[in-house]
């Protein structure tokens, strides 16, 4: 049996590695110069390889898919990658928020360990090879390269989303698809930047802890909302909060969010907060009343958005002002824009729709065809979900490819 898996990164590797150990004769085709050359990007250079949590919190960090995604993570769960990894001899370390991480830091090694199992399970690969066509060639494929043609038995596309596009990411999984006659789900970009209409280039690289962002759409209903970390971009927000809204809000029209800088204390407890800080320096300019509730690039900008002159005196700060202070506090208005490129978005989402993929990845349309990693519509949050997605549907399409091989692959 022959296979060609069209695609080197996390899925396309893993892939090439359990069909081949199975016993296949396995081609990967890589457009680039190197294999993972996203995975060397992921984690901030670290690899962030999967997480290690139970696959019904996995599952619930799936923005779109999880009940599609449901088998091929009960099959290769966290678990089983790191197993995988740590016997191919790469050590890993679990941090915060049960991220794991290889134990050197270097995603480099990620991608090493990943090329040296395929070399050892005689994956034959194929870099600088850009794919032009798939085609259906009775119950087989031939694909085609500018230089030949290659006839094999099975194929497994892994070529990815459309995020980082200088890593190769360009969507030509998307157009063998369509070819093919399957439907693709509008690409948008997920886990990005969001860009406001406010100019908030005053605050960029201003950091925020234990704050929360609400979204809501344009009929005011609440569509999303995190706790944590945030930073200000010249464009916009940005941080861990910011990403994670941005996945849920991505097909959503005119959206706005509120910033809430002090989600500890209810209104009441905040209107006291201020109340007491405003008797202590009544005969203070109202910025040096209002610095110690946040940063002084931050208390000027609040200042703004409520109205109240920073020179103004405290006992000259009428109650509406103070009203209009504690709204900026508790919900601090933003207009979403647009949301960052997918130069700058860590995901897509959108790609082959799941409705016309087996929970094996296999095609609906035509037997022995496969998709799997980011070309298909899935997609999670931050954290090792996403990588943890490629490594378990390349391996369920490895797996089901390979059945009539009756190899163990494991």
């Amino acid at each position: 049996m022959k296979i060609v898996v069209i695609g080197g990164g996390a899925g396309g590797m893993m892939s090439a590695i359990y069909a081949a150990r199975a016993g296949a004769e396995v081609i990967l085709l890589e457009k680039n110069e190197k294999l993972g050359k996203k995975i060397y990007i992921t984690g901030k250079g670290r690899c962030n390889v999967t997480n290690d949590c139970d696959v019904e919190d996995f599952l619930s960090n799936v923005v779109h898919g999880a009940k599609f995604l449901r088998s091929a993570l009960y099959t290769y769960t966290p678990a089983h990658t790191m197993e995988m990894l740590e016997n191919a001899g790469l050590p890993l370390v679990t941090e915060r928020g049960n991220r794991v991480f290889p134990l050197s830091q270097k995603s480099n090694d990620v991608i090493k360990t990943l090329a040296n199992e395929m070399q050892k399970a005689g994956v034959d690969v194929r870099l600088k090879t850009e794919i032009k066509e798939i085609r259906v060639d009775g119950n087989s494929f031939r694909v085609y390269t500018p230089w030949e043609n290659i006839a094999c038995d099975k194929v497994i596309v892994a070529t990815g989303g459309v995020s980082y596009p200088s890593t190769g990411s360009t969507g030509d999984g998307y157009k063998f698809a369509k070819d093919l006659g399957h439907k693709v789900v509008g690409p948008v970009p997920a886990l990005a930047p969001l860009q406001t209409v406010e100019d908030v280039k005053c605050l960029e690289g201003l950091s925020l802890k234990n704050v929360r962002l609400t979204a809501y759409n344009g009929n005011g209903k609440e569509i999303a909302d995190d706790f944590g970390e945030m930073l200000f971009t010249g464009r916009g927000l940005s941080g861990p909060i910011a990403l994670t809204v941005s996945s849920f809000i991505n097909r959503a029209e005119k959206v706005r969010f509120e910033l809430d800088l002090k989600p500890a204390l209810d209104e009441n407890k905040l209107e006291a907060r201020i109340l007491r800080d405003f008797e202590e320096r009544k005969n203070l300019d109202v910025k040096n009343a209002t610095r110690a509730l946040m940063p002084e690039r931050l208390n000027a900008y609040v200042l703004k958005v409520a109205g109240i002159p920073e020179n103004k005196k405290v006992n000259s700060v009428t109650k509406e002002e103070r009203g209009r202070l504690l709204k900026a506090l508790k919900n601090l208005p933003f207009t979403l824009k647009r949301l960052a490129p997918f130069e700058e978005a860590i995901v897509t989402a959108g790609g082959v729709d799941t409705k016309d993929v087996t929970p094996h990845m296999e095609s609906k349309h035509h037997k022995g065809l496969y998709f799997v990693g980011e070309v298909l519509d899935v997609d999670a949050l931050t954290g090792g979900f996403n990588l943890q997605i490629a490594f378990a549907t390349g391996y369920m399409a490895a797996k089901h490819a390979t059945k009539e091989l009756g190899e163990d692959n494991d």
